[in-house]
């Protein structure tokens, strides 16, 4: 068995310290060692989004990313986001249901916003698309990320 590796990163503006396998998952990672539970596995394969995270400022699927590539990065999961505007947006367009794709689709509708305060729709699309919801049809998913564009200008 292999030994143990140190990781130090920076995980929601707080430095972090951790000792990983070395085929640890940043997922794992993050949920079963900092218990950032809010980053979701749904497909443990990359297809899903459910554990979408910002990773220096790239949108990521933690679960394709070994931990040992977040030596010295800069980690954002949903717990560490300002959701006060797309809470409230996703919560009045009726966009979350389950919840199991609710913080991967926040993390990448947040990054979009980051990037694009006013997306049309086939931005939002864009910005939304690795990203797999069984619950909603997409459509309030999209009213959300147009309702918390308006408010945040």
């Amino acid at each position: 068995m292999a030994d143990q590796v140190a990781v130090s990163l920076k995980v929601n503006g707080a430095p972090r310290r951790v000792e990983v396998f070395p085929m640890l998952r940043l997922l794992d990672l993050l949920r079963d060692e900092l218990g950032l539970t809010g980053v979701k596995e749904g497909c443990g394969e990359g297809e899903c989004g459910a554990c979408a995270v910002l990773l220096d400022g790239q949108l990521v699927n933690s679960c394709l990313v070994p931990a040992l590539q977040a030596q010295g990065a800069e980690v954002v999961t949903i717990e560490g986001l300002p959701l006060h505007v797309l809470a409230r947006a996703f919560l009045e367009a009726g966009a979350v249901q389950c919840g199991i794709c609710t913080p991967g689709m926040a993390v990448a509708a947040a990054d979009l916003l980051k990037r694009n305060p006013a997306p049309t729709d086939g931005e939002i699309r864009e910005g939304l698309a690795g990203n797999l919801c069984r619950c909603t049809g997409y459509t309030k998913l999209l009213e959300a990320v147009r309702r918390a564009s308006e408010m945040m200008r």
